[in-house]
Order: C-alpha cells, then sequence, then structure tokens
C-alpha cells in the first residue's frame, strides 16, 4: 500500500549530478511554458516529438535511475492507458448522414471518397454483452496521441524542474517574472512566501492520498455493487477530505510559524548562487539558444 511513496513525483532531491541542476530556474520556467504552451493547437507530429525530447532530457540527465525510473515507468503506463480508452471509446455520437443525390444522376461526375477508418475489429463480445465493431478512425486516433502526449508532457516536465530545482530557486525565479506587479500594489513577498509553504507541503499531499487510498482497501469496497453513480460520489466525498486534509495542515504549519515568532523570507534572500557563478554561464546561454530555436521550430512546423 505504500506504492505512492516508492513512486515520488515532485520532491526536490539534492545532489550535483545533473546539468539540469546549474540552469538559471528563470530559463527553467520558460522552458516548462513551452512544453506546457506549444502542444495546444499543434499536429501529432510536434506533440510525439515533445514527448521524445522529454524522454532524451530524461536519459541524458544524468539524474541517478533510482530518482526518476519509477515515476516514468508509472506515468508512460498512465498515459497509454488514457490513450488507448480515447482511442476505443466513441468521443461523440454519430453525425447524422446528409442526404446527397446519387452520383448517377450526374453525367460525368468522379467520386471521390476518403477512407477515415483506420482498423475494425468486431463485433466485440464482453462478458456476454455484444458491443458492436470496434472502430478506429483518424479521428479517434488523434484524439488518443494528443491525450496520451498531453498528460505525459504536462507531468513529465513539471516533475523534472521540481526534482532538480530547490523550493526557494523556484519561488525567487516567479517573483522575478511578477515584479512588474509591485507597482500596481501586489503583494508579492507574501505570496512568494505562501507558496514556497505550499511547495514544502507536497510530501504532506502524497501522504495524504496515500492514508486515502489505504482506507479504500482495508474497507474492500466493491464498486460493482456500488453502481457508477454511488462510486463517483464515494471519489467526489474522497476528494473533499484530501482537501480539507491538507488545508487542515497548511493552518497548523502556518499556525506553528507564526507562534514562533516567524518571519516572512524576502525574495533577495532566496536568491540562488547559480545566478551569479560565472562558471554556469555556457549552460545557460545554450538553453536559451535552444529555447529560441524550439520557437521557431513550433512556428514552422507544430502548426495543425
Amino acid at each position: 500500500m505504500d506504492w505512492l511513496k516508492k513512486i515520488p513525483i515532485g520532491q526536490y532531491v539534492s545532489g550535483k549530478s545533473s546539468w539540469l541542476r546549474a540552469i538559471d530556474p528563470r530559463i527553467k520556467l520558460s522552458w516548462i511554458l513551452l512544453f506546457l504552451l506549444s502542444p495546444i493547437l499543434a499536429n501529432s507530429i510536434w506533440r510525439i516529438s515533445t514527448a521524445l525530447v522529454l524522454l532524451l532530457i530524461t536519459f541524458f540527465s544524468f539524474l541517478p535511475p533510482r530518482i526518476w525510473w519509477r515515476s516514468l515507468v508509472f506515468l508512460l503506463v498512465f498515459s497509454l492507458i488514457i490513450g488507448f480508452l480515447s482511442i476505443v471509446l466513441p468521443a461523440s455520437e454519430l453525425s447524422l448522414e446528409l442526404t446527397t443525390r446519387a452520383p448517377d444522376e450526374i453525367p460525368g461526375a468522379i467520386v471521390l471518397t476518403r477512407s477515415w477508418e483506420i482498423f475494425r475489429l468486431g463485433p466485440v463480445n464482453f462478458g456476454g454483452i455484444s458491443l458492436g465493431p470496434l472502430i478506429v478512425d483518424r479521428r479517434s486516433a488523434e484524439l488518443g496521441i494528443k491525450t496520451s502526449t498531453l498528460i505525459f508532457t504536462v507531468i513529465q516536465s513539471v516533475n523534472l524542474m521540481l526534482i532538480t530545482t530547490p523550493p526557494e530557486d523556484l519561488v525567487w525565479a516567479i517573483r522575478w517574472f511578477f515584479a512588474p506587479l509591485t507597482l500596481l500594489g501586489v503583494p508579492l513577498e507574501k505570496l512568494s512566501f505562501q507558496l514556497l509553504l505550499a511547495l514544502r507541503f507536497l510530501p504532506l499531499v502524497q501522504e495524504e492520498l496515500q492514508n486515502l487510498f489505504r482506507s479504500i482497501g482495508v474497507r474492500a469496497i466493491d464498486f460493482r455493487k456500488l453502481g457508477l453513480k454511488s462510486s463517483l460520489n464515494l471519489f467526489v466525498s474522497l476528494g473533499e477530505r484530501l482537501l480539507s486534509n491538507i488545508l487542515l495542515r497548511a493552518e497548523h504549519g502556518a499556525d506553528s510559524l507564526m507562534s514562533r515568532e516567524g518571519l516572512w523570507l524576502s525574495s533577495q534572500q532566496l536568491k540562488p548562487c547559480i545566478v551569479v557563478n560565472p562558471k554556469y554561464l555556457w549552460i545557460n546561454l545554450s538553453s536559451i539558444c535552444l529555447f529560441l530555436i524550439a520557437i521557431s521550430l513550433r512556428c514552422l512546423y507544430g502548426t495543425s
């Protein structure tokens, strides 16, 4: 039941064995925004290429395999399952066929039809129930590719950033990007410190989620007898309980901090040393050049 502890996602791991740790956190955030925003309205080739680039970065990051291989395998299996379900499950109702004139009525007409069907298997029987033929067309295939690659890209890119970037460096980078908001009176110092506390609570979120799954396993709930609607209500109530427990933990942490006369940390106190270290200049410049090249490739070849 401790599988979440064996598959840590989003937890910082200290060390010096990877070139990802030497990149400026502001450049890392820019790359994360590229991975998150570039798949929007992109074609399938760009989405698959983005996922492959993330795999190459993971394998050649020189991070210890014990840090990322469990989470990577779990994420790959999860993305493939979601993509397969997106392919085989009907996404929408079949469109009504329009009544058109027969081609024989038009002399000399040549009818060009495009086959959208890729794969057909059926009729499929499941538990004695006929589900009809399993049809995979181009639309469902594209939906499966988009869904699986989007899940993998979002989670893996953020995970790589979080395990190689201390929360203090990440908060400083976010504070640097939103610095103009101070002219409008936005309390960025307080919000940055709250974000730092929230990042510190990520292990607590996994612990609370593990406890909820353990409670379901101990009670041995039969979801078949429970029904679909009751099962959805159960998971919604579990989500509410998870959120309330996390907020309660955060409130207790804030109260303990203030009771011990804790002080807000200024963003200047969180400035990472790699920003001012000249020996990391070459890797930061290379990252910026590759970032600009990736944007150019997205504009040239990534449009759908």
